[in-house]
């Protein structure tokens, strides 16, 4: 695991120096940050393999971090090491776009085991990046080809684009902003326009486009796509 690197960030130096000396013992390169502010500047400089992140910090929260960083296109995994123990606080932080959520007092050997886990998980994704596969659905980026059940769908440029994204980001919330600014590029949000794509692509990947498993609307907050749930409870019940 020498190639990867972490940033820590945490505004109590005694727990970036915990974090960095039991992560540096397995042999993994950290870099610290004591402020929000600081962490978005190094991780959209940066190419982090992951980011453990603080909630409660003076200059900007952990929840603004996470927002700025997923709005912006930066999908490095992330995971929230926080004392906040509502359950609130760990449903907002994965809804927005948190991998893991570890609440504080924490152990160093499950925090190194999930590290590692982590950096497993994103190591043998980047060996098929190429390919997006979740439940059904199998997407080739290059080709921008999408299959479901081995049956190739037929897709439009934005509705790959879209159809990517949502793979990229399984289980996750994504705003109409962050959907506009990845497909369209812009950072003007028209709602009209997001709502007929969806709407298209939903009839082309949905079994019953009038009540969707996979493409889920999230009222007030955005679009969620769920794959591999449906296929567990379909296998489930056959």
């Amino acid at each position: 695991m020498e190639n990867n690197r972490i940033l820590v960030v945490d505004d109590d130096p005694s727990v970036r120096r915990i974090i960095c000396r039991v992560l540096g013992s397995e042999g993994i390169s950290t870099e610290e940050a004591d402020g929000g502010v600081d962490a978005v500047r190094m991780a959209v400089s940066n190419p982090y393999s992951l980011i453990i992140l603080d909630l409660m910090m003076d200059d900007m929260d952990g929840f603004q971090v996470i927002h700025h960083l997923r709005t912006n296109g930066i999908l490095t995994p992330l995971f929230v090491l926080s004392g906040r123990q509502a359950e609130v606080d760990k449903v907002l932080a994965l809804g927005i776009g948190a991998d893991d959520y570890i609440t504080k007092p924490f152990s160093t050997m499950v925090l190194c085991a999930k590290v590692k886990a982590c950096l497993r998980r994103s190591s043998l994704l980047s060996g098929h990046a190429n390919e997006l596969i979740a439940g059904p659905f199998r997407y080739i980026c290059d080709e921008m080809r999408l299959f479901k059940q081995g049956e190739e769908i037929f897709l439009s440029g934005k509705e790959c684009l879209l159809m990517k994204y949502f793979l990229s980001n399984q289980n996750k919330i994504l705003t109409k902003d962050q959907i506009y600014r990845y497909v369209w590029n812009d950072d003007f949000v028209d709602d009209n326009t997001i709502m007929v794509h969806i709407r298209r692509l939903r009839m082309k990947i949905e079994d019953c486009p009038g009540h969707p498993v996979y493409l889920k609307n999230i009222r007030g907050m955005g679009y969620q796509f769920v794959a591999e749930e449906v296929e567990g409870r379909s296998a489930m019940v056959g």
